[in-house]
C-alpha cells in the first residue's frame, strides 16, 4: 500500500516519517517538501505550504499505522490516504514485507544473521548493497 500524509513542513514530515518507520509501521517514507494545499478547513477554503509524506506499507499493519499517525503528528486531524498497489518488482515487494512489524521482520533478521549480514533492503549479486530502495 502506498499511504498520502501531509505535514506543515518537510522537518515534521521526516519527523513522523521516521517514527512510522522506526516502529515497523512503514518500510519506507519519502518527504516531498514543497506541495501546496488549498482545502476547505471548518467552513474556509485554505491554503498552505506542506510537505507530503509517501508511505510503503502493507494493508496488514495499516490499522496500526491509522492508530499511531495521530499521536505522532500535530494535526487534529492528519491525512491518511491509503492506495492499494496492484503490482511492483519480487524483491522490491519483498523487502518491503520484511522491513515491518511484526510477523516478517523477525523472521527476516534471523535469517539473515545466519548468513552473517544485517537485514535490510536486497543486494545484488556480489554481494554490493542495491540502491536505497525509495
Amino acid at each position: 500500500m502506498v499511504v498520502l500524509v501531509t505535514a506543515p513542513t518537510a522537518e515534521v514530515a521526516a519527523g513522523v516519517a521516521r517514527a512510522l518507520v522506526e516502529e515497523g509501521l512503514a518500510a519506507c517514507g519519502n518527504v516531498v517538501p514543497g506541495v501546496r494545499s488549498i482545502y476547505r478547513w471548518e467552513g474556509k477554503v485554505a491554503d498552505d505550504a506542506e510537505a507530503l509524506i509517501v508511505l510503503k506499507t502493507e494493508r496488514r499493519v495499516l490499522p496500526a499505522l491509522k492508530e499511531r499517525l495521530p499521536q505522532v503528528h500535530p494535526y487534529g486531524v492528519p491525512e491518511l490516504l491509503a492506495i492499494r498497489v496492484e503490482d511492483g518488482l519480487a524483491p522490491y515487494l519483498a523487502w518491503l514485507g520484511a522491513a515491518l512489524r511484526p510477523r516478517r521482520r523477525a523472521a527476516r533478521g534471523r535469517a539473515s544473521a545466519a548468513r552473517g549480514r544485517a537485514p535490510g533492503p536486497p543486494r545484488r549479486r556480489g554481494g554490493r548493497a542495491s540502491s536505497r530502495p525509495t
